[in-house]
């Protein structure tokens, strides 16, 4: 049976080759159910390219046929304020694909799509959706707007303009795969792609993702990579979960609410000197702690 490259990998190393398009157009157009065709690839800040960069979040920024912009991202380990990241993401894609002094009529819309391997939250599904609509507070009818293209005058609705926001929650999928976005997550997850699958973007994925295709210098470092993924989800949860323990134990004696606040804050600052020690940044460190970085210098 093949092995192959986890799509986080294959994002970060392969996906920005022109000619592997397909895979990530194939993953837009069954999530947006149309038809995506990538024109280029946007200038993205979050992908280094060293053995440390393990928990840094991938980035994609895309431009479609129709001129919108799709970020997609991937996130390996834990965000306190994922959200309100996503939010600021793409305020900021939008100002920045806008020149200065130019109309309004410029703005492009955004999706957001966020594939994150921890848990968000409490919820049942693996797919969520959101936008912004403006609904009527007494007719619950949805305002569309008069607005001037190319010399006429046109109407659109909030869905035609505001940004929309999928989050895919890999590590809830439980299902035996039956639809071409369950196979999606049935690849993300645990990496299968069925030989006969005529999902959009899992064919070219297929042909093209194999871990044996790569070099010998290209797997040492994508084994590095699945081992360094492993082993610090391991020791994050690990201490999570002791200093939960620590802090019911101490609750006991003291009082449960402030001995579990004491037992995670234990566990965490336990986590961030493990980090810090592996020389991650403590801006990175901030991201994942919830800790500020002059807590993060004085450990």
């Amino acid at each position: 049976m093949d092995k192959y490259i986890r799509f986080d990998w294959a994002a970060k190393r392969m996906l920005r080759n022109k000619a592997n398009y397909a895979v990530l157009e194939g993953l837009m157009t069954v999530l947006l159910d149309e038809k995506v065709t990538i024109v280029e690839l946007l200038e993205s800040e979050s992908n280094q390219e060293t053995d440390d960069d393990k928990f840094n979040r991938v980035d994609i920024k895309a431009k479609n046929s129709k001129g919108e912009i799709i970020l997609v991202e991937i996130q390996q380990t834990r965000e306190l304020y994922y959200l309100q990241r996503i939010l600021y993401g793409v305020a900021k894609t939008i100002t920045e694909h806008i020149k200065l002094g130019n109309k309004y009529d410029q703005v492009k819309k955004v999706y957001s799509i966020s594939i994150v391997y921890f848990d968000l939250g409490k919820g049942a599904d693996y797919l969520y959706h959101g936008q912004n609509q403006l609904i009527g507070v007494h007719t619950k009818d949805q305002l569309v707007i008069n607005t001037r293209s190319k010399d006429a005058i046109g109407m659109v609705s909030s869905a035609d303009i505001f940004p929309e926001y999928y989050i895919i929650r890999v590590n809830e999928f439980n299902k035996v795969a039956t639809t071409p976005l369950e196979e999606w997550l049935d690849y993300l997850k645990d990496g299968n792609i069925r030989d006969n699958t005529t999902t959009p973007g899992l064919a070219e994925a297929k042909e093209r993702l194999r871990y044996m295709q790569m070099d010998d210098e290209e797997r040492r470092a994508y084994d590095r990579h699945i081992d360094n993924i492993m082993v610090e989800n391991d020791i994050l949860e690990t201490k999570v979960i002791e200093g939960l323990e620590q802090g019911r134990a101490e609750g006991r004696a003291e009082g449960l609410e402030q001995g579990r606040a004491e037992g995670r804050a234990e566990g965490i600052h336990v986590v961030a000197m493990r980090m810090k020690k592996q020389g991650m940044s403590a801006c990175d460190i901030a991201s994942m702690t919830g800790l500020t970085e002059d807590e993060i210098s004085k450990l």
